[in-house]
């Protein structure tokens, strides 16, 4: 497990800078990251999906799944709800490209930059079958 002290979680990398100009400085896809105020971050690869869904800090995504079919992908994200399966990954801290990486967040409270689509108080919320980056 790596440790990190003072990461900008908003920064996102090209595959080219996790073995070039940031190669040993970057964080390793999967390793995890908690701050001072207990919430936890993934660093994951993001997937713009078939829907070329751009990414946008803030909004909730989903673990990638091709046409909404899991094959077990943990540590790749996209804010295309058809290639989710469903299953919610985090809230992203940046705005990756496509084919980038960068800092999801999994733990504690986060807000979100687009409204429930639905549900109420004291529910559980789980990511929106209709609005991409949205929870319901």
């Amino acid at each position: 497990m790596t440790s990190f002290v003072g990461i900008d979680v908003t920064k996102t990398f090209t595959a080219a800078q996790l073995t070039g100009t940031e190669s040993g400085k970057a964080p390793k896809i999967g390793d995890t990251y908690e701050s001072y105020d207990g919430k936890v971050y993934r660093f994951v690869k993001y997937n713009q999906g078939a829907g070329a869904i751009a990414a946008v800090a803030n909004n909730v995504v989903g673990f990638y799944a091709a046409g909404g079919v899991s094959a077990g992908q943990y540590n790749e994200v996209t804010s295309d709800v058809s290639d989710t399966a469903a299953n919610g990954a985090g809230v992203l801290a940046g705005a990756p490209g496509n084919g980038e990486y960068g800092w999801i967040q999994v733990k504690g409270p986060a807000t979100v930059t687009t409204a429930l689509v639905s549900g109420g108080d004291g529910n559980a919320l789980i990511l929106s079958a209709t609005t991409d980056g949205t929870l319901k």
